[in-house]
C-alpha cells in the first residue's frame, strides 16, 4: 500500500469503529482484526501504520467525531506528511478543503469530564486514561515460578506483586508460556483487586460476574487449588472460555454455571448463605480501561450509565444473599466514576443494615470513600474501584 492508500484505509477502519460505537457493535480490536482479515494484501508494515494512525485518532478525539475523515483531517492539519496523502489518487482520500469539518480534540464528552472532576480526578489523572497500556502478565503459581517466566520472556517484575511481570506496550501476547497456562495476560490492577478477596485454601468462593474467568483463576491461585469456586455469568460465550483456560492453568476447583439475567438469586438458591467470599466484578462503564479500549468513551451515554448502575446495585444485593454470616463481598468496577464506585457502595450500606466496609491493605491504590481507587497516573494500572464488605 502506498501512503495515500494507508490513509484511506485508516479512514475506513475508523468509520467502522465509529459505527460499532454508535450501534453497540464489536470492540475496536475485534473490528481491526476483521478489517485486516478482509485485506490480505496489506503487509505487516501497512497494518501497523494503519492501526497506529487509527488509534491515534480514537485517542485524540473525545467528543464523538461526525465522521472518520473529520478526525484524520484534524490530525493532518498538524502533520504535513499526512496532509500530503490526501491527494485524490485512485486509492487515496480526496484533497482536504479549508472549510470541511474537523473533529474536536478532547478527552471525552463534556458530561463525562464533569463527572470525573466531581470524583476528584484532576487533568493529569484524566490525561493518563488515554496513555498506551503496557502488557501485564500474572504468573500462575500453580504451574510456574516467576523467575522461570522472566527467563523465557524477559520483562520487568513488579516488586510489590509477587506474580506480576510487565512487558512493553507493543509486545504481542503469543508465547508457549501463555498457551500452556504458566501465565495469563492480566493488568496489574486486576491482579491487585483480586487480592482484595483475601481468599485462602479450603474455602468456598463465588465469582458472580466471572466472564472469561481471569479473576476466577487468580482467586484459585490464592486458594492454592484447594476448596471450591463457583464461577457464574449470564454471558454464555464469555463463560465458555473459562473451562479451557482453567484446564491450561491446572485449576480444578472452578465450576462454571450459566445464569439467566435477573434470575441470579433463584438459580443460586442452592448455595445461598454459604460463600466465604463473593467477588462481584460488576458490569460497568469501563472508564478505567480506556488505555486499552479508547473507543469505549464513544459508547458511553448517561442512559447507559444509569442502566449499569442499576445492574450493579442489584448484583450487590444478590451477593449479600450468597455470603455466609462471616463471609465477605469484594465489589470491583473498572470505572473511576463515583456513581459506580463509592456512591454504589454507600447506597448498598444504606439499604443493608448490619453491613460495613472493611479495611483494605493492598499494595497500590488510595482510600476513596468506603473502598480504594487505583488509577493509571498514580498506580500504573487500569482504573479500578474496589471495596470489601462484611457483616458486623
Amino acid at each position: 500500500m502506498n501512503p495515500a492508500a494507508r490513509t484511506q484505509a485508516t479512514i475506513d477502519l475508523v468509520d467502522a469503529i465509529l459505527d460499532a460505537a454508535r450501534t453497540g457493535g464489536a470492540a475496536a480490536d475485534q473490528i481491526a482484526k476483521r478489517f485486516f482479515a478482509a485485506r490480505r494484501y496489506a503487509g505487516s508494515k501497512d497494518r501497523r501504520a494503519v492501526r497506529t494512525l487509527a488509534y491515534d485518532a480514537v485517542r485524540r478525539f473525545g467528543p464523538v467525531p461526525a465522521t472518520a475523515r473529520s478526525a484524520i483531517v484534524a490530525l493532518a492539519d498538524a502533520d504535513p506528511e499526512l496532509a500530503a496523502t490526501f491527494d485524490g489518487s485512485s486509492y487515496g482520500p480526496a484533497p482536504i478543503t479549508a472549510d470541511e469539518p474537523r473533529a474536536e480534540p478532547g478527552l471525552a464528552p463534556a458530561w463525562l469530564v464533569d463527572a470525573f472532576h466531581a470524583a476528584g480526578l484532576d487533568d493529569s489523572e484524566l490525561a493518563a486514561l488515554l496513555d498506551r497500556a503496557p502488557l501485564d502478565l500474572r504468573v500462575n503459581r500453580l504451574r510456574a515460578e516467576r523467575t522461570e517466566v522472566l527467563a523465557e520472556l524477559g520483562g520487568d517484575p513488579a516488586p510489590d506483586l509477587p506474580d506480576a511481570i510487565r512487558l512493553p506496550a507493543d509486545t504481542l501476547p503469543d508465547s508457549e508460556i501463555l498457551r500452556d497456562g504458566r501465565a495469563e495476560v492480566q493488568d496489574f490492577g486486576s491482579q491487585i483487586v483480586s487480592l482484595a478477596t483475601c481468599a485462602e485454601p479450603g474455602g468456598f468462593a463465588i465469582d458472580l460476574c466471572a466472564g472469561g474467568g481471569g479473576k476466577t483463576l487468580a482467586i484459585a491461585a490464592q486458594m492454592a487449588g484447594e476448596g471450591r469456586i463457583l464461577a457464574t455469568d449470564t454471558d454464555r460465550p464469555r463463560l465458555s472460555r473459562l473451562a479451557p483456560r482453567a484446564a491450561r492453568a491446572g485449576v480444578t476447583i472452578a465450576e462454571p454455571r450459566l445464569l439467566d439475567p435477573g434470575k441470579e438469586s433463584a438459580m443460586l438458591d442452592d448455595v445461598a448463605g454459604q460463600a466465604d467470599w463473593v467477588m462481584v466484578d460488576a458490569p460497568c462503564s469501563g472508564t478505567g480501561t480506556w488505555r486499552r479500549n479508547p473507543e469505549a468513551r464513544w459508547r458511553l451515554t448517561p442512559d447507559r450509565l444509569d442502566r449499569v448502575v442499576a445492574t450493579q446495585a442489584r448484583l450487590l444485593d444478590v451477593a449479600a444473599g450468597l455470603t455466609a454470616p462471616t463471609g465477605t463481598i469484594t465489589y470491583v468496577v473498572c470505572s473511576l466514576l463515583d456513581d459506580e464506585g463509592r456512591g454504589q457502595v454507600d447506597a448498598f450500606l444504606a439499604r443493608n443494615a448490619g453491613w460495613r466496609a472493611l479495611p483494605l491493605a493492598l499494595p497500590r491504590g488510595r482510600v476513596h470513600g468506603p473502598g480504594m481507587r487505583l488509577t493509571p497516573a498514580s498506580d500504573s494500572t487500569d482504573g479500578f474501584f474496589v471495596a470489601r464488605l462484611g457483616r458486623g
